[in-house]
């Protein structure tokens, strides 16, 4: 199954590509909305939309849910509905992991922090990654590859459970 994963950020949106490659994209501020074109365009790359006809195209993409914070919400809220709408567009399953869900599938503890993630992926899969950004897509990855059965590392019972509370798409790859 080919699972893509996003973390989205304005300034830095973490992608796990389909081949387990991680990327950060985005950009500074003085970038303005053009931000939001980079990360779409990313995202269209890494998800095979370019040519759909290839055969190239992902099965699904996994996208960690947003967090109302006044300062952020509205960029968020943007950034969000964009990759709601490519998904739509393009017939794309999609699903949006919850931050606590996410975090307790990889550490054990829903209110678990950026460094407990890190160390969580360096343990359970020996990887490290540039940022936070590539760590949560990392993880919202795997969380979609352990759901479908097709993990790439083990994980405990009590985490995996986690995943049931995520409305996870039914997809036939």
């Amino acid at each position: 199954m080919k699972i893509v994963a996003a973390d989205l950020s304005i300034t830095a949106t973490g992608v796990a590509r389909s081949d387990g490659t991680v990327i950060t994209v985005g950009g500074k501020p003085a970038l303005g909305d053009q931000r939001l074109i980079i990360i779409e365009d990313e995202l269209i790359q890494s998800l095979g939309l370019w040519h759909d006809e290839d055969g190239d195209r992902a099965d699904l993409l996994v996208v960690e849910g947003s967090v109302a914070r006044s300062q952020t919400a509205y960029i968020s809220g943007q950034l969000h509905g964009i990759v709601k709408r490519l998904c739509i567009r393009h017939a794309m399953p999609y699903v949006f992991v919850p931050p606590a869900t996410l975090k307790a599938f990889a550490t054990g503890k829903g209110n678990g922090d950026k460094t407990a993630m890190a160390i969580a992926a360096l343990k359970r899969a020996d990887r490290e990654f540039r940022d936070d950004n590539q760590c949560d897509a990392f993880w919202l990855r795997a969380a979609a590859q352990h759901y479908y059965g097709e993990p790439e590392f083990d994980m405990p019972k009590i985490q995996k459970d986690r995943l049931a509370k995520v409305a996870w798409p039914d997809i036939q790859p």
